[in-house]
């Protein structure tokens, strides 16, 4: 790779092209793009050019974004639960399955888990230790 070839990639980068375009563009492996790219320190222009802080969904509060990293949405793990809480019909969820319970048989929905057997806490001690729910 000559030194105009360099400078080019590294213009592309800082503009935002991702290795791909660059790729095509100047008809160079994409591999020896990105290992360009990884050694000079031009993996994530995007993300340095964006503003390094942003704020909190809930409380406004100012968060410092790290460089490199996947952009924070909340300052704790406090006003993520509560944003979480109050915007549940936002919230994406993904992995909900219907279930039986192993000892009652009413149906109820498992998130996150395909194999849970009981609906609650009380029928498992009822089902392993004896009892009625």
């Amino acid at each position: 790779m000559t030194d105009k070839e360099k400078q080019q990639i590294k213009a592309l980068r800082e503009s935002g092209e991702s290795y791909a375009q660059i790729s095509k563009m100047m008809d160079l492996p994409i591999n020896s793009i990105k290992t360009y790219c990884r050694r000079n320190n031009l993996t994530s222009i995007d993300v340095e050019r964006e503003d390094k802080t942003s704020t909190c969904l809930e409380c406004g509060k100012p968060i410092e974004q790290t460089p490199g990293r996947k952009k924070k949405k909340f300052c704790s793990d406090k006003c993520r639960m509560l944003w979480w809480n109050s915007h549940s019909e936002e919230v994406n969820r993904k992995a909900n399955y219907s279930c039986t319970c192993a000892f009652c048989g009413k149906q109820f929905i498992s998130y996150g888990n395909k194999h849970r057997k009981y609906c609650s806490h009380a029928c498992y001690i009822d089902d392993r230790f004896g009892g009625a729910c």
